[in-house]
């Protein structure tokens, strides 16, 4: 299988620098970084791509039954990662994204040197003793809708992921990332990110970890970056003065800050 045309791998920046590869969430694809490549393309190799499912991947190899699983997605990763055959690379995850780099760190971790955790959410319904956001109601509530009518879903949640309605042009950029992307893959997708949990799977990670969370998110509440924090020893946790779920996007300024910092002091 060509898993450069299969998951649309593009690489860019700098060809002897370190390698960053950024990962995109659910109902997105790579050109969301496209606030973040310009400042980490001097220093890093730059490494994008998009799930199986999204973007211009390869529809031909989706398959429900992969994809059901977020360890499905992570093999994803692993593959382009042994396809361009790196090592020790920085791994960017944006939501669920995040989740997906946890477990490709531990199929590969030789492939994966550090991890980046932008709005991350281990479980995202909430639990004894942990908030994740959302009642278990209203997770099957949002899934019922996004399954009975797609482009409906994607018009009223996307502002609503993306906050800042005093810029409505962000949500309506989400808006038509979701609904450019096929809705009986993107059916399972969202299945498999609003009903994982990963928590125990945070405990095995060895790497060093940059948690990034933002002010305000109504999908992730600071409350879950915390824990992702503390779940994770060693790992560093920077609140980010941003809205909403997307700060790559909202606030790519305060997102690079942190981002590249983190990533100098890898050096």
């Amino acid at each position: 299988m060509d898993i450069a045309r299969r998951n649309n791998i593009t690489v860019t920046g700098n060809p002897q620098g370190p390698t960053v590869v950024l990962a995109h969430g659910f109902g997105c694809d790579q050109n969301m970084w496209r606030l973040t490549v310009p400042a980490l393309a001097e220093d890093h190799r730059v490494v994008l791509f998009d799930y199986v499912g999204s973007g211009r991947s390869d529809p031909a190899a989706f398959s429900a039954e992969r994809y059901s699983f977020l360890e499905g997605y992570a093999r994803d990763v692993v593959e382009v990662c042994e396809a361009l055959d790196l090592h020790e690379a920085v791994f960017v995850g944006h939501s669920v994204s995040a989740m997906i780099g946890v477990l490709a760190a531990d199929l590969a971790p030789e492939r994966i040197g550090a991890l980046v955790m932008i709005a991350p959410s281990p479980r995202y319904i909430d639990d004894d003793g942990y908030r994740g956001g959302f009642g278990a109601d209203d997770i099957e509530e949002l899934l019922q809708s996004l399954e009975s009518n797609y482009l409906g879903w994607s018009a009223a949640m996307a502002p609503v992921i993306m906050g800042n309605a005093d810029r409505p042009e962000l949500g309506e950029e989400l808006k038509n990332s979701f609904c450019a992307t096929d809705p009986d893959m993107a059916r399972v997708f969202a299945r498999t990110t609003f009903l994982s949990d990963s928590r125990d799977d945070l405990k095995r990670v060895n790497v060093p970890t940059l948690v990034l969370d933002c002010t305000h998110d109504a999908i992730a509440p600071r409350e879950v970056g915390a824990f992702v924090s503390r779940a994770i020893p060693g790992s560093t946790l920077v609140t980010l003065d941003a809205t909403g779920h997307c700060p790559h996007l909202s606030a790519p300024e305060a997102t690079n800050e942190a981002l590249r910092a983190f990533l100098a002091d890898l050096r």
